[in-house]
């Protein structure tokens, strides 16, 4: 019988579960998934209690991507880059860290938009643990210069360092978000904030409409952010005929992925989806 969860706050919009259930149905396995929130300061005895009460993994989302790398064991070679982490299992010698949100980015991205990303320019919306995950993902498609946009310049630079180790080759830049105007450099713009979610900022974007149509047709806007499936930002996008990726396929890979490290087992995607999709209609 296998037990996971998620733990973070806050959780009332997650998929997290749905996703996961239909995961140990597509496989025929039993187990649950549970969704505990837990906030920053409660995570050392949230670990505590998941230890005891027999979990074997968990994922973990905002606020703890980061605050829970001081907690791990070992962390595999996406989450020491990113210097955050998604996933973690539950073994005899202690917790084992991974960022499967790299996996989920980059696996997410349709095969002829990634070719375009090799030798381009990209901007990032945000400075937190789903930003570093992008970052890295971005790095691997081998972009030109990811310039991150965020109201924190300190932890954002703080962020662009820890990336930067691994990729010297790649210009980075951190702006305040307020100096975002003119988007026509950029051939991808990724949304790497909680800006547009339900029970967060749900009917927000993160960047004006005006902003949004300086950007060229032939580019493209990836929003992370899942729930709902169209957020403002993906509106405004599919308003001036601009390319979109939106944030559910990059839910769907991560946790596959991270349901693969948890049983050695491969779930179906699709099915993952469905479920999510017919949960979402509801």
């Amino acid at each position: 019988m296998y037990k996971f969860g998620l733990i973070g706050y806050p959780l009332s919009h997650s998929m997290s579960k749905v996703i996961h259930q239909a995961a140990f149905k597509s496989l025929n396995l039993e187990g649950t998934y549970d969704i505990i929130e837990t906030q920053q300061e409660e995570l050392v005895t949230r670990l505590k209690e998941l230890r005891r009460n027999g979990y074997q993994g968990f994922n973990i989302t905002i606020p703890l991507k980061v605050p829970i790398t001081l907690f791990l064991s070992e962390v595999d070679n996406a989450a020491n880059i990113a210097g955050s982490v998604n996933t973690v299992k539950i073994t005899e010698n202690g917790l084992m860290g991974y960022n499967t949100d790299v996996y989920g980015f980059v696996e997410a991205i349709p095969a002829d938009i990634r070719k375009e990303t090799e030798g381009a320019n990209t901007a990032i919306i945000g400075n937190g643990g789903a930003a570093r995950a992008v970052a890295v993902g971005l790095s691997i498609l081998k972009a030109k210069k990811i310039d991150f946009y965020a109201r924190n310049i300190i932890n954002a630079s703080e962020m662009a360092q820890v990336i930067r180790r691994s990729f010297p080759e790649i210009e980075m830049n951190c702006r305040q978000i307020e100096s975002l105007k003119d988007l026509s450099q950029y051939k991808m713009l990724v949304n790497a904030t909680p800006i547009g979610m339900r029970s967060k900022a749900m009917g927000i974007s993160p960047i004006e409409e005006d902003v949004v149509k300086t950007m060229d047709k032939s580019s493209v806007i990836y929003d992370i952010v899942y729930n709902p499936l169209k957020t403002e930002l993906i509106k405004f996008a599919k308003k001036y005929d601009i390319k979109t990726i939106q944030g559910l396929d990059m839910l769907i890979y991560q946790g596959a992925k991270a349901f693969e490290i948890w049983t050695g087992k491969q779930p179906d995607p699709l099915k993952m989806k469905i479920a999510a999709l017919e949960q979402m209609a509801e």
